[in-house]
């Protein structure tokens, strides 16, 4: 008998979805967020993320800096599509023996978030876990992104540079609690630079270019020598470290990053390889999964 740690996240996933009705969308499971069309001028899209405390953070975080990732992970999935986040609904569940004060200042962090980015709370829910169990947040919204903007994993072509921002590597540092969504960033880039396809990295690259380019129905081939490397990191945690939060796209040859510089002087833009033919290519090992 399989089981989960056998087959990895992605092939779990693959499974599910086969098993139930997905409906009709503008693009259904598979990508950062959900699309649905339902007519006008712009698309709807849903996402849901969860943290679980000893995976996404440790008992001892400071609760304020966890309510701010909790928000500030799913806005960076609606910004990776060109979009935003517009309402939030929250359930949390805890142990009855959790300090109001930590849960309070949780939620002081996701309001810090919501301000900064955009988005309000429309509802929840609030439920417990058996004591010694994990705290589980489980963080759903929708938002939208304008008609014809919408930009999937699945849009990239043989022969597209791809591209990330920011430098990758030292999440596990502390900057998996306090990276900023790149939501201006990405609106520029879906305006100027046009990408075929984009993503935000939360598993790593290693694992995050492997599943853009698949989507895309395309190999890669990375230039590691360019990767841009957060201070004291090295190739290996920028491959593998996961959570940058950084945007991943892929673009014709050509793009001039001279309006990027321009917009944002502090942020880095850089090509680190480009799309090839499915079949050829680079094949990385390493990211993050939640069962391997």
């Amino acid at each position: 008998m399989k089981h989960l740690s056998d087959i990895g996240e992605d092939e779990l996933i693959r499974r599910l979805v086969a098993l139930v009705p997905t409906g009709k969308s503008a693009e259904g499971p598979g990508d950062d967020c959900a699309v649905m069309d339902k007519g006008g001028e712009r698309l709807e899209l849903l996402k849901t993320d969860a943290l679980v405390e000893g995976v996404h953070f440790l008992k001892d975080a400071e609760a304020r800096a966890v309510g701010w990732k909790a928000v500030a992970r799913v806005i960076s999935d609606f910004a990776a599509m060109g979009g935003v986040a517009e309402h939030f609904l929250v359930t949390v569940a805890l142990p009855g023996s959790m300090e109001v004060c930590w849960i309070e200042n949780f939620y002081r962090g996701m309001g810090d978030c919501m301000k900064a980015h955009g988005g309000v709370l429309a509802g929840g829910e609030t439920c417990r876990v058996p004591e010694g169990s994990a705290a589980v947040i489980s963080v759903a919204a929708t938002g939208s992104v304008e008609r014809g903007k919408a930009v999937l994993r699945s849009g990239g072509k043989v022969g597209d540079e791809i591209w990330v921002t920011g430098k990758l590597g030292g999440s596990l540092a502390g900057k998996h609690l306090s990276f900023t969504p790149r939501v201006e960033e990405a609106k520029w880039l879906v305006e100027h630079f046009k990408p075929t396809a984009m993503m935000d990295l939360s598993d790593g690259l290693a694992k995050d270019l492997g599943r853009m380019a698949l989507a895309s129905g395309c190999g890669f081939k990375l230039e590691t020598e360019l990767l841009p490397l957060t201070d004291g990191c090295s190739v290996a945690a920028a491959l593998g470290d996961g959570e940058d939060f950084e945007l991943l796209l892929a673009a014709p040859v050509g793009m001039d990053v001279a309006g990027w510089l321009e917009r944002f002087p502090h942020l880095e833009l850089t090509r680190i390889g480009v799309l090839v033919e499915q079949g050829e290519g680079d094949d990385l090992a390493g990211g993050w999964d939640h069962f391997a």
